[in-house]
């Protein structure tokens, strides 16, 4: 007898709807109780908020903690409580050092987001898109949701309406925000409270480098790191191995990062490449949870659109290669956004465009991006664009959240 088979997008509504039900029969109980209670205690007002949480920060995946540590403690050092509920069951945060800050394994995939669904919570801060869209319901007992980025890119690169049921949107630059309105308006949605923050976690990457300097050089002279993005216009599924292959070629010293979502949503291909291309002394693989010491010992960095083009360039302040992948903007925001994609202006000014045309020009390439000083400048332009306020990125943050729940009405359940 055939399994039945049920795709992806059947499967997520269906699991939205069974949410649903569950959902209302929970909050048709609470209600029964509530009034219940009421009237067992003589008709005395009950406090219905008693166990709501005042702040949680919720991550899909352990490696947003180097996004929401700063955060963290900072809280911490204001004496304020914090709930971390992670998707990871080794997530750094449940091992956490801070005396008000509960670390939270609330299980993995679909078990994660039916907690989320259920939560009593005043504010929600969060760097996963799709709110409200598939699986991730807004919570009836959740007052405010806030997003933060985790990379220093487009708003219209999250996959569509990632942002759109947010209540507020962290962000680091102007351009976030004309591309957010942009889709406000296109939409007919809300406005969202947008405060302009900066970048947290890059703030303590530039601080942490300000510190620990030092780099060992490779006995290779040169170290380049690939870390591409994942999906169809990424660069491993448009060029697979073969950049690979041509990188060993220059005689540097290759590291190869892909991205940590390639290993679920791409397993086959990475298994592919890795098995092809083992590691070696001119090449070698890396899956750090943390990317900062393989950042400081590369020299140039060769990616495609991912995040990791602007830590690399704007933190560490060294150049990049871009691989031209003919990005295809069909699956994200961007395809609704009638403007540039600001990722792109931003990357011809700081680094040299890849194409299967000038492969064979590639150590010729990493040798002219080493040295030309025009460069350098399309760095500082590119900084100034979207990292406002540097070094201020965490406390700005915490003071939004602690005023914004200072503003939100107590709500309680009648």
């Amino acid at each position: 007898m055939p399994l039945l088979y049920i795709d992806p997008g059947t499967g997520s509504m269906l699991f939205a709807i069974l949410l649903g039900i569950i959902g209302t029969l929970s909050y048709l109980l609470k209600k029964w109780m509530v009034k219940l209670r009421f009237v067992l205690s003589g008709g005395r007002k009950i406090e219905t908020n008693a166990k709501k949480i005042p702040f949680v920060i919720f991550s899909d995946d352990k490696r947003y903690w180097n996004v929401f540590e700063p955060i963290c403690r900072e809280f911490d050092k204001r004496d304020i409580s914090l709930v971390y509920m992670t998707a990871s069951p080794d997530d750094p945060a449940l091992n956490n050092p801070y005396k008000h800050i509960t670390g939270e394994f609330i299980g993995e995939g679909n078990k994660a987001f039916a907690k989320m669904n259920f939560l009593n919570a005043a504010i929600v801060l969060s760097t996963t898109p799709g709110l409200d869209v598939y699986q991730w319901k807004r919570s009836k007992d959740v007052q405010y949701y806030v997003h933060m980025q985790h990379a220093a890119n487009d708003i219209s690169g999250y996959r569509m309406f990632g942002l759109d049921y947010y209540d507020a949107v962290m962000v680091s630059g102007d351009y976030h925000i004309t591309e957010l309105r942009y889709l406000e308006n296109l939409r007919g949605l809300p406005a969202k409270d947008i405060p302009m923050i900066g970048i947290p976690y890059m703030d303590e990457m530039a601080v942490r480098l300000r510190e620990n300097p030092s780099v060992k050089k490779e006995a290779l002279g040169c170290t380049v790191l690939l870390a591409p993005s994942w999906g169809k216009s990424a660069i491993f599924q448009k060029y697979g191995g073969k950049i690979i292959e041509v990188l060993l070629k220059t005689g540097y010293h290759i590291i190869v990062r892909p991205h940590p979502q390639s290993f679920a949503s791409e397993k086959n291909l990475i298994s592919s490449i890795m098995e092809k291309y083992p590691g070696s002394e001119k090449l070698e693989w890396n899956r750090d949870n943390d990317n900062f010491e393989v950042l400081k010992r590369a020299d140039i960095l060769i990616s495609d659109f991912s995040g990791i083009i602007f830590d690399f360039s704007l933190v560490y302040d060294k150049p990049v290669i871009y691989a031209d992948t003919e990005f295809d903007n069909s699956p994200y925001d961007a395809w609704w956004v009638d403007m540039p994609y600001w990722t792109f202006t931003a990357l011809e000014r700081i680094g040299e465009k890849l194409t299967i045309d000038n492969f064979g020009k590639l150590k010729e390439m990493i040798d002219e991006c080493l040295k030309n000083p025009k460069y350098a400048q399309g760095r500082r332009e590119v900084r100034a664009e979207t990292w406002e306020y540097q070094g201020e990125g965490t406390k700005r943050a915490v003071d939004y959240l602690v005023k914004k729940y200072q503003e939100l009405p107590m709500k309680e359940d009648k």
